[in-house]
């Protein structure tokens, strides 16, 4: 959406405490990696989706170019946030050429900002069973948000070339790791620190999708407060390192506290969801993003949904040479990845 693609684009997440690059290259079916890398960002970099300092940001995404000695600095991005509306709807059936005015005059009624002020994609599933009207995804997004991330990179020397949306890149990273049956339903979370991207697909078709300003900064706050400690001690306490034995009660106790209100927004997003697809079942839940390793969420997530939740992994199906790239590096940040592994999988769309 929102852009074309030449031969060759570099995945680019701007996350809320982190900026992430990942370069693939396919050969045949399969796909390699040829470049990975993740510069952390300073607190309140990124709040909410929206880049905040965007020197900061700029200067870490020159930082990871330099490192990586890419060869391509055409770069496929993400938004997401409140800026961003995604709804399937159904519009009167039109010719193809007419279809985008059809679309645009239908989304009036149900995107809450001025159209002018917003870019405008969709995606086409076919006319309905009464062959009356067409099911679309529509997707808006406030041009001040895209140009809030293009600005950014271009001013860090790369060229914003495509514009995804954070749920819709996780997706790619599933589908290409995990090739789901057509009728299998997957809800999947990409967590990050201050937002969290969750989106209900039905083999290759989204079918609910929702951020939510929720995610990891919450367990750090709630340790600082709670347990007395810097920010980066609570973030490395929250990321699993050796507790004191004064601290352990009190740190599961503080953790399962927070997972309780990330859970509490899932079960929301799931009740919306069957309102408006009773007959749908979901079969099970992957965890992405720089929270889906926190100690006991995976387990408080199974429990409570009673269905099987793995942690994503987007390296899963992609070839990783051990050579030139560090076994336990690529373990221990491959769910941070995942947007970013679905980013450069746009490289590789049909023209």
């Amino acid at each position: 959406m929102f852009g074309r693609k030449p031969k060759a684009l570099v995945g680019l997440d701007i996350g809320s405490s982190s900026i992430k690059l990942v370069e693939l290259k396919k050969k045949s079916a399969d796909y390699e990696l040829v470049g990975v890398a993740m510069e952390n960002l300073g607190q309140d970099a990124v709040v909410d989706g929206a880049i905040m300092d965007g020197n900061a940001a700029a200067s870490a995404i020159e930082r990871i170019f330099a490192g990586q000695k890419t060869k391509s600095r055409d770069v496929a991005m993400a938004v997401s946030g409140h800026s961003v509306i995604v709804k399937r709807i159904s519009v009167p059936a039109a010719a193809e050429e007419e279809l985008y005015n059809v679309v645009a005059y239908e989304a009036q009624q149900h995107i809450p900002f001025d159209l002018q002020d917003v870019s405008l994609s969709y995606h086409v599933f076919g006319r309905n069973q009464a062959g009356n009207a067409t099911d679309v995804v529509l997707v808006a997004a406030k041009k001040e948000t895209i140009l809030n991330h293009t600005n950014v990179a271009t001013q860090a020397g790369a060229t914003p070339v495509v514009m995804d949306i954070d749920a819709f890149a996780l997706q790619n990273a599933y589908e290409l790791n995990y090739r789901p049956e057509p009728d299998h339903t997957s809800a999947l979370l990409n967590i990050g620190a201050s937002m969290m991207n969750i989106n209900i697909v039905r083999g290759g078709v989204p079918l609910f999708t929702r951020d939510v300003t929720v995610g990891g900064n919450q367990y750090t706050n709630t340790l600082q407060k709670e347990l007395d400690l810097s920010f980066d001690d609570a973030e490395e306490l929250k990321m699993g390192k050796a507790s004191t034995p004064e601290q352990s009660e009190a740190l599961s106790q503080h953790l399962r506290t927070v997972s309780e209100i990330l859970l509490l927004e899932i079960q929301k997003t799931f009740d919306f969801f069957r309102q408006t697809a009773p007959a749908e079942t979901i079969h099970d839940i992957y965890i992405a993003g720089g929270t889906a390793r926190t100690e006991g969420l995976k387990g408080l997530l199974g429990t409570e949904f009673d269905i099987p939740v793995e942690i994503m992994d987007p390296f899963r199906k992609v070839t990783v040479d051990p050579h030139r790239f560090d076994p336990a590096f690529i373990a221990e940040v491959a769910p941070r990845m995942s947007v970013a592994v679905g980013l450069a999988l746009r490289s590789f769309d049909s023209a």
